[in-house]
């Protein structure tokens, strides 16, 4: 008797043992129903049409083809009629967006409404109003609408800069037009640099997000907006664990300029940066890879006119540490324009101070590819040809003195520093090249066993490479 009442007793100990921790677990899961039923008005479907002229595709009858596959091209060929005029149709998009303020403004993404003729927000009590553009910045991809209307249920803003990673986040939108759909992820890391959006810091996450979201509000647990749903890095074209929204700090500097002043303004420093790596920062005297370093200085740019080199490493922009390269872009862009700001740099293994006066980002340029023969050197120890620039190659590249045209590279140091033919070396060693003669002189004397800083521009940028000759090498 005393056997069964243990086991008794020890079976209802397991029980409430897991009665009780599944009771915590589930508590400590978020509870989205009332976020979603609080903000789901404020969320709207934005779809957009533009007028287009061309020959649509003219399929077989019966047989239907959604647009924007791989086979358009293909159908067209095909199907089209020949010697029919190109007609104008009417191309359609969809995406997201929420109410900013009860007065009619609204915020979504410039994609989603770029070269749109016609805009219609719905919200989820079904009424349509059409939409103008007050302003759109395609840099920060966010677009500010508005819509005649009062009353309207608003978001609540929240403070982008306080997000840490790990926190819950949900996302409302409208995925492949199916509205008012809910996501929930956390936030996977903050102020991602992307290769085509250097001045935000995105938020990443891991909400489902798909081709409809764009434009669409990220929250926080508290019911405030963080942030707007913009991009998803993906190699299938659906969602794939990886998302990135605008950060609502951008967002807000943004819609303030749009409001004052009918466009978006930023800072320019006029440098091309890189990060720097371990070989690098050693090089250059900095104790562990960190700050940004500077390959190339735009002429006639305020870091030109402030004094700045290729080769000095920004540790601070106006009392603002920079870590690592891609920090620095949306540090400058933020700064007001005409402002002087003090800069630090490490240059020649001392750490000094340049005041700047930050100046606005102009339009960009694209620079000539180089291409050109001329008289030819070897160094064999590099395992480099080099040759002199021509007056023609210099127009093409702006480099107004200097500079070393590389022919060809075999196996061996230049080529293991990533040194490619049709790049043109700027330094050596810190020591700027006049040509082809006295950078073979200069190659001589290096060291073997360390790493050498080599200033390479390719294309329309700079960049530094750490060469390194080992000893093995005459």
């Amino acid at each position: 008797m005393m056997k069964k009442s243990n086991v008794l007793t020890s079976f209802i100990a397991v029980f409430i043992y897991l009665f009780l921790s599944f009771s915590v677990q589930a508590r400590s899961l978020p509870e989205f129903t009332e976020l979603v039923a609080d903000n789901g008005p404020a969320v709207v479907n934005i779809s957009t049409t533009t007028k287009a002229k061309g020959k649509r595709t003219q399929l077989p009858q019966g047989l239907q083809m959604p647009e924007g596959t791989p086979f358009d091209e293909l159908f067209k060929h095909f199907f089209n009629q020949p010697g029919q005029r190109p007609q104008p149709y009417e191309a359609h998009s969809l995406g997201s967006g929420f109410v900013l303020s009860s007065d009619g403004y609204i915020l979504t993404n410039h994609h989603v409404i770029k070269d749109a003729d016609e805009i219609i927000v719905r919200f989820n009590d079904r009424n349509e109003l059409e939409a103008k553009v007050l302003g759109s910045d395609e840099r920060s991809d966010v677009a500010l609408l508005k819509v005649e209307a009062t009353g309207l249920k608003a978001v609540k803003l929240g403070d982008s800069t306080n997000l840490k990673v790990g926190e819950w986040v949900l996302a409302i939108g409208s995925p492949f037009g199916f509205d008012h759909s809910a996501t929930a992820g956390i936030v996977s890391a903050i102020g991602r640099s992307l290769p085509s959006d250097s001045y935000v810091p995105f938020i990443q996450t891991d909400v489902a997000i798909n081709p409809g979201n764009s434009g669409g509000p990220l929250f926080n647990l508290d019911g405030e907006v963080i942030g707007i749903n913009s991009q998803i890095y993906s190699r299938t074209g659906g969602f794939m664990g990886v998302s990135f929204a605008i950060p609502m700090d951008v967002v807000m500097n943004v819609v303030s300029q749009i409001k004052s002043q009918g466009y978006v303004s930023r800072g320019w420093l006029g440098v091309v940066i890189q990060d720097v790596t371990r070989e690098l920062a050693e090089s250059f005297g900095l104790k562990k890879p960190h700050g940004a370093l500077i390959s190339k200085v735009v002429s006639d740019s305020p870091a030109s006119k402030a004094g700045f080199e290729a080769g000095d490493v920004i540790l601070k922009f106006n009392g603002k540490k920079v870590n690592t390269s891609s920090e620095l872009p949306p540090i400058v862009g933020r700064t007001k324009i005409g402002k002087s700001v003090p800069v630090v740099v490490m240059r020649d293994n001392k750490e000094i101070t340049i005041q700047t006066t930050v100046e606005e980002l102009p339009e960009s340029e694209q620079l000539a590819q180089l291409e050109t023969k001329t008289s030819r050197l070897v160094d064999e120890r590099l395992a480099i040809e080099v040759a002199d620039l021509n007056n023609e190659q210099r127009e093409e590249l702006a480099i107004e003195q200097g500079g070393v045209f590389v022919v060809n590279v075999e196996q061996g140091p230049a080529a293991l520093a990533g040194v490619r033919p049709g790049d043109v070396l700027i330094s050596l060693n810190n020591k700027k090249l006049t040509d082809a003669k006295q950078f073979l002189d200069l190659a001589k004397s290096l060291a073997k066993n360390k790493a050498i800083p080599l200033l390479v521009q390719r294309g329309s940028g700079a960049t530094f490479l750490a060469l390194r000759i080992s000893g093995d090498e005459k």
